[in-house]
């Protein structure tokens, strides 16, 4: 019964800093997260100690160096290489070397030649970037580009930290990838940058702005994020109701059907739709259910994931619970699923969910394989899914696509320059040799 305590203090007792120290999050696994929050920059540095009672566990205390910067602190780290190698990020990611293998170099004229006029038009969801002396600019192409906040604000986020090379580059703020040609059609296929990709397209994929958003938001603005996730997964393996779970809108077909099989089916699945959109007149026949909270679904063993429009977005979240997933085929992926391999991190299930009542029966009957796999899905997305990972991946993607690109990067007409957030507390000393941005 004896609770952990965080206490966070900066090095020099003359920088009295505001710090936000959630209590630790119990992963139940004999494993806990400290997560913490800075409001503001300390020069110095550190000192986290980790303490159950009044005893120091897990190697406490821990000494920052500083500075230790906030995430508002425009600060960047002038070497991305001494960048990369302080948040260890992977030398490979064979999702971005898959994408950048259509595009051995990146013609910016036939971008801007084609891009506006096939994918431009008043219903489309383009958002053309110019990055410069680690200034971002954009301007919008379409009429649905409202989402341009969530490629901004992480764009930003990572400008804040790094300094990014210059590029330019178009992102698809839409559901669907756009890009259907082929490598050896002429023209030849253009890069757009994707939050989700599939088995027939060549978009070069990104994070969703789901999961970045939620994890810039962590300890903020949020409930869920990759790391809250982990520390609400509901009972015990043993204790969970031996049954699979489905709640979400009904953007797919295959989501009605699943509602059916849980009607004829009680004691096998418990599946909902919380919304009618797509398919109204079904809400009579099938019953709408009411919203359940994302951790409330770790009550149940088994989570079924089955597409929405494109990839389902709350895949990430359920990998990192401790429930057994059961995925639906699919042509549609994120840019993590290259690491996630059937029977070893999740349970795959047919495109017509033919099979789903025959492998929840399979989990029923072999309890501890199914615990295993869930488990081994849960550790393996803990690390692919880390925060710093995202950032990682990211700048990774910008990099990739900067060495590509043949001709250099222009500020256009119609853009803007994309402004740091209004934060007040954003104002911080970075200690820097020279500065970064000299003309301004």
């Amino acid at each position: 019964q004896t609770l952990f305590k965080v206490v966070i203090k900066s090095l020099s007792p003359k920088e009295l800093v505001r710090i936000h120290v959630p209590k630790p999050l119990d992963r139940n696994d004999g494993t806990f997260l400290m997560r913490y929050r800075m409001y503001e920059t300390v020069s110095e540095g550190l000192k986290i100690e980790v303490l159950y009672g009044d005893e120091h566990v897990a190697q406490s205390p821990y000494i920052l160096k500083g500075p230790v910067y906030h995430e508002y602190c425009e600060c960047p780290e002038e070497d991305p290489q001494t960048w990369q190698k302080t948040l260890s990020c992977p030398a490979k990611e064979p999702q971005i070397a898959k994408d950048f293998a259509s595009f051995p170099s990146i013609n910016l004229q036939q971008m801007l030649n084609e891009v506006p006029e096939r994918f431009g038009d008043e219903r489309g969801a383009i958002v053309h970037y110019t990055i410069l002396s680690n200034l971002i600019y954009r301007r919008s192409l379409g009429k649905y580009t409202d989402f341009k906040m969530f490629s901004d604000e992480i764009l930003l986020s990572l400008a804040r930290k790094v300094l990014l090379p210059d590029l330019e580059f178009y992102v698809n703020l839409g559901d669907w990838p756009l890009e259907h040609r082929k490598v050896n059609e002429t023209p030849g296929p253009l890069p757009i940058i994707s939050w989700c990709g599939s088995l027939d397209s060549r978009d070069v994929i990104l994070p969703t702005y789901d999961i970045t958003h939620s994890t810039l938001e962590a300890m903020r603005g949020v409930t869920n994020d990759l790391l809250s996730i982990q520390g609400n997964t509901g009972p015990s393996w043993i204790n969970k109701t031996e049954k699979a779970f489905f709640r979400g809108r009904d953007s797919r077909e295959e989501r009605l059907q699943l509602v059916q099989l849980s009607k004829d089916n009680p004691q096998l699945l418990d599946a909902g739709i919380t919304g009618y959109f797509f398919f109204q007149e079904k809400e009579k026949e099938l019953g709408k259910a009411k919203l359940i909270g994302f951790f409330d679904f770790f009550k149940y063993k088994y989570q079924v994931n089955v597409d929405g429009t494109v990839a389902a977005y709350r895949y990430p979240y359920l990998m990192l619970g401790d429930s057994l997933v059961l995925k639906q085929d699919s042509p549609y992926y994120e840019h993590f699923y290259m690491a996630l391999k059937p029977w070893k991190h999740y349970v795959p299930i047919k495109r017509n969910l033919s099979d789903l009542l025959e492998k929840v029966e399979w989990a029923k009957e072999n309890d501890e394989e199914a615990k295993k796999i869930a488990k081994e899905g849960q550790l393996t997305a803990r690390d692919l899914l880390q925060p710093h990972r995202l950032y990682c991946y990211y700048y990774r993607v910008l990099q990739k696509y900067a060495e590509r690109q043949t001709s250099k990067p222009e500020i256009r007409d119609g853009m803007e320059l994309v402004p740091q957030p209004d934060d007040s507390a954003s104002i911080c000393q970075c200690h820097r040799k020279r500065p970064l941005r000299e003309e301004l």
